[in-house]
């Protein structure tokens, strides 16, 4: 089976879009399928191109036994309103050259990634020319989001951005997301339930698990064997709303038995840096390579996971599921009722979004209680094992994959065979939704209590790649 992918995250990113669509591309090109990408250059969460790559010049490599075009992009240092926008569409206009040239290569489905969805377009055209199925996978809801953060504004603008997402969601074959409350807001969107599935995010809980000691990071930061670490790991953005972490460090400055500990980088770990500065509970590192992230997500006592209320239905945090794996407590922040309390409830602490004095409550009572904390953090590990299997849900997604080309094909068979009269009744009442079941979502594991997956997955050992540098088209 052929398959491309386009979106603009791809490994080398360590975190976030780029880190799934990187696997998933990696796993089908393991199971045997071809598999071809176009991405940019890395350059989240940093919002810099990575080194050794180039944001002006299109390459060309191989990796894992998948072939990717990476196009330009423009990447701003402050990545607000306009500029976020304008470096969208840097990508957008740069990657129509490296998307055409996969025109005659003739894939059996493009799979478009969003963010960012002004590649969409694109995407359901090149399958419309191919006769490739269109898969839209949404990582998050970045319309709402932008709105609801003030990122952008202006009513009649947002009522124009919605109808257009809402006309090219419809669009699509599939459209897939990572929570069953995302799934949920695809259908209010208008996109037919039959076309809706969910496909979430997974963790290789063969590479992320409890250690039996402390963690090596202790002696790095200089961090007491007795002290709690309280841990914050992943992109320093908008939507995590950071400020209430530096806010609740403060507010347990005098208990010096509990430390901060924040890793990663972003738009807003300069500010997270400002409001930290002069707290000696505060540490700061940069994201850590990939073979160190279980030694890491080991360091913690308490995992924090604070999140904006206005996005809480509209994103599913990526950074969850290595929580969950490495066996440690977590305090998250969201209201009642949405995807991610449904997630921790049962295995963590929840507290409402952007308050300080229930985190900083919740902090000290699990600092104060060592057989709580294992309690949850065993829990959290069992739902890991149980529910986020990587080859559980690639195998699903795959089976999908392949129900959708056999269709394609028996049609076209059938439009071949069948009389100019039959091939117009066909055509007359043929479904939009290529015959896809009521509930699509049951394709893949039925969501358990929040996520909504499976069992353990293993990642496939990097393998050298190679890169080129030209000047196509």
């Amino acid at each position: 089976m052929k398959v491309l992918i386009y979106g603009i995250n791809y490994a080398p990113e360590l975190t976030g879009i780029g880190k799934y669509t990187a696997e998933m591309a990696e796993s089908l090109a393991t199971a045997g399928h071809a598999v071809r990408v176009v991405c940019a250059p890395p350059y989240y969460p940093e919002w810099r191109i990575a080194a050794d790559f180039s944001g002006r010049r299109y390459c060309t490599e191989v990796k894992d036994d998948v072939r990717i075009w990476r196009a330009p992009v423009w990447v701003p240092v402050t990545p607000k309103g306009l500029k976020r926008l304008l470096h969208l569409g840097s990508f957008a206009v740069s990657s129509l050259p490296a998307l055409a040239r996969h025109l005659l290569w003739r894939p059996d489905s493009i799979i478009c990634v969003a963010p960012s969805l002004l590649n969409a377009p694109t995407g359901w055209l090149m399958a419309r020319l191919t006769g490739a199925s269109a898969w839209l996978h949404i990582q998050d809801y970045e319309v709402d989001a932008a709105f609801d953060l003030g990122m952008l504004k202006g009513g009649r603008v947002k009522r124009a951005a919605l109808a257009i997402e809402r006309l090219l969601m419809r669009r699509f074959d599939v459209v897939s997301t990572i929570s069953g409350k995302m799934c949920e807001h695809a259908v209010r969107k208008g996109v037919d339930e039959t076309k809706v599935v969910h496909f979430p995010n997974w963790v290789d809980t063969t590479a992320i698990f409890p250690l039996s000691r402390l963690s090596e990071y202790r002696d790095k930061l200089n961090i007491s064997r007795c002290a709690t670490v309280v841990l914050y790991s992943g992109n320093m953005g908008a939507k995590q709303g950071l400020e209430i972490l530096a806010l609740a460090a403060a507010e347990l400055a005098d208990r010096k038995h509990i430390v901060f500990v924040f890793c990663g980088d972003g738009p807003s770990k300069a500010d997270l840096v400002r409001r930290c500065s002069g707290l000696e509970n505060c540490r700061f590192i940069p994201l850590q390579p990939v073979e160190r992230l279980n030694e890491l997500l080991n360091l913690a006592d308490i995992h924090v996971l604070p999140q904006r209320s206005g996005v809480a239905d509209l994103v599913m945090p990526s950074k969850l599921t290595g929580m969950l794996a490495s066996g440690r407590a977590i305090v998250a922040m969201a209201h009642a009722g949405t995807e991610l309390f449904k997630v921790v409830s049962p295995r963590g602490v929840v507290v409402p979004p952007e308050q300080v004095q229930p985190l900083a409550t919740a902090i000290v009572a699990l600092a104060a209680d060592g057989g709580e904390r294992a309690r949850l953090g065993a829990a959290a590990r069992e739902f890991a094992e149980a529910q986020l299997s990587r080859d559980a849900v690639i195998s699903h997604f795959e089976a999908k994959l392949r129900s959708l080309r056999a269709r394609r094909q028996n049609r076209a068979m059938e439009a071949q065979t069948s009389s100019p009269s039959e091939r117009q009744r066909d055509v007359d009442s043929s479904s939009p939704t290529l015959g896809l079941e009521r509930r699509e979502h049951a394709d893949l594991p039925r969501p358990a209590p929040g996520l909504g997956i499976t069992a353990s997955h293993t990642t496939s050992p990097s393998s050298p790649d190679s890169r080129t540098s030209s000047k196509w088209p």
